[in-house]
């Protein structure tokens, strides 16, 4: 369903179109006709009339019954969730002054996360003094993502912001 939630859906008496486009039970189409018919149509099944496409050019409604169709759309939208990837952003923090192995072991860390599939916020922390020299900085971001550049991408280059200097890194496509 298009963006639409499950209690947003209209039946039966609900529905005020002139004219609809009707799909039966089985799902063959019953053609055009007017909203009262194919209500009429609906009760002598003993089903209900549920509009399905509102946005259609007549709207779409479809003869079923309504409880179990409801159950239905709730177990497509929450299979739908089961298979969705959620992509998270992890961070790996360092200072200026950090040392090679240092560097190193937060790569390996990086590493784990973009085989796993997330983001990468790289953060470089700037205190005190070391705000003077954020320039000559740099190069340890580029060190950092030259480390991870078998699997990785920058996806935002180096940015200062504040007191930190921020890039992400992404899995290579």
């Amino acid at each position: 369903m298009e963006g639409k939630a499950i209690s947003e859906l209209f039946i039966n008496e609900q529905i005020r179109d002139r004219e609809v486009r009707l799909i039966g039970e089985d799902g063959q189409q019953l053609g055009i006709m007017s909203a009262r018919d194919a209500l009429k149509l609906a009760e002598e099944a003993g089903l209900d009339l549920v509009k399905i496409a509102p946005a259609a050019k007549p709207p779409v409604c479809k003869i079923v019954d309504y409880g179990k169709y409801r159950y239905e759309l709730a177990r497509k939208e929450k299979d739908a969730r089961k298979k969705q990837k959620t992509i998270e952003i992890k961070e790996i923090r360092m200072s200026p002054n950090i040392d090679t192995n240092d560097l190193n072991t937060k790569a390996t860390a990086a590493r784990k996360f973009i085989e796993k599939g997330n983001r990468v916020k790289v953060t470089l922390r700037f205190r005190g003094r070391e705000m003077a020299h954020m320039s000559t900085s740099k190069h340890i971001l580029d060190d950092f993502a030259q480390l991870l550049s078998d699997i990785a991408v920058i996806e935002k280059q180096p940015k200062v912001e504040g007191r930190t200097m921020i890039m992400f890194l992404t899995e290579k496509r």
